[in-house]
């Protein structure tokens, strides 16, 4: 029997409740896209569009995976715009779909992978305790207190989290070497970091300085090829060990993304080791995201739900910074916002 009858227009008040139901069925399945995305960058989706394989069937050839498989997760691409598609054509990348490219400038493909991948992924799954005890569950999820201790067991997800960390930095990078005066400082020393991309940008638009990554032993070898790769290997040092014990002699620091990974205490031990060990007026530059009061929408505030879940840090306030500096013997004598999330807050000492 054929289908009969209208059905009547919604009213405003259920049309607002299907709004309603639409918005957190979204915040409810958002996972989902996370785990398509990933599996777009593994399966490099990007790369093999970008080069001319515009089917299921080629990228499925090209990967070994299932084709028709292949292809619905590829229909998926479209419906969360890292695709797009047409019958004459086949699939075409996205301006979002570029960045999970491999040769751009600034892919994010990395950034991705490791958002998905083990260690943050099942941290994540045990998040209500993390609120509740007001710890992270990394030990419980994966093994190890913290993160970092997870990757030192796990090298591949390790340099995978350290190059999508270069690949964050190049682009707020562009943004400090246009903002930021070393003055006269002589040696520059990264502090945690990794690759050394930030610090690589300022050397080679600073012929004048010599720079050193001080970073964990099993991270400082990708530093040190990064460098080669840049031709700076005359001006550069790359340095292992922990910073909670002892940092190098240096005119200026760089912490960029260092301070929200460890609670108060850790941060002005950090602070302090780098005020008994600065020259003779000596700066810091810290790079992190500010958070705001509760009074809005906030991306910081998404960002700080990471740090709980992964780590013993958290994002912080200008003020709530200016406390950690003055108990480690800084001041800030600047801050200014970058055209990304970040703001930079250069610190003297007291």
């Amino acid at each position: 029997m054929p289908f009969t009858g209208t059905l009547p227009p919604p009213s405003g008040t259920e049309a607002e409740m299907t709004r309603h139901i639409h918005t957190m069925y979204a915040l409810s399945t958002s996972h989902w896209v996370t785990q398509i995305t990933r599996a777009a960058a593994d399966l490099r989706i990007a790369d093999h569009v970008a080069e001319g394989r515009v089917t299921a069937e080629a990228i499925a050839a090209a990967e070994s995976s299932h084709p028709r498989s292949t292809y619905r997760l590829m229909r998926a691409c479209v419906t969360v715009g890292i695709l797009g598609h047409s019958d004459e054509e086949g699939f075409f990348l996205t301006p979002v779909g570029e960045l999970l490219r491999t040769d751009t400038p600034v892919s994010m493909r990395d950034g991705v992978m490791v958002q998905g991948a083990r260690g943050h992924w099942q941290s994540w799954g045990l998040f209500p305790e993390a609120v509740r005890s007001g710890r992270n569950q990394v030990e419980q999820a994966v093994g190890g207190r913290h993160l970092f201790d997870y990757f030192a067991r796990n090298p591949q997800e390790s340099a995978l989290f350290s190059r999508s960390m270069s690949n964050s930095t190049s682009i707020v990078s562009r943004d400090i070497v246009t903002l930021l005066d070393l003055g006269d400082a002589a040696q520059v020393v990264d502090l945690g970091g990794a690759d050394g991309e930030l610090l690589l940008s300022l050397m080679r638009a600073n012929r004048a300085i010599h720079g050193a990554v001080f970073d964990l032993p099993t991270v400082v070898e990708g530093a040190r090829q990064a460098a080669e790769k840049a031709g700076v290997t005359e001006r550069f040092t790359a340095v292992g060990g922990d910073f909670f014990e002892t940092v190098p002699a240096a005119d200026y620091y760089l912490l960029k993304w260092i301070l929200h990974d460890w609670p108060d205490e850790q941060c002005v031990q950090i602070l302090r080791n780098c005020r008994e060990a600065a020259r003779p007026g000596a700066r810091v530059l810290v790079v992190e995201a500010l958070i705001g009061a509760a009074e809005g929408p906030d991306p910081i505030a998404l960002l700080d739900m990471n740090m709980l879940s992964v780590s013993d840090g958290q994002e912080r306030s200008l003020a709530e910074y200016d406390t950690l500096f003055a108990a480690a013997g800084w001041r800030r004598v600047a801050q200014t916002p970058t055209r990304t999330l970040y703001w930079l807050i250069e610190l003297e000492a007291v």
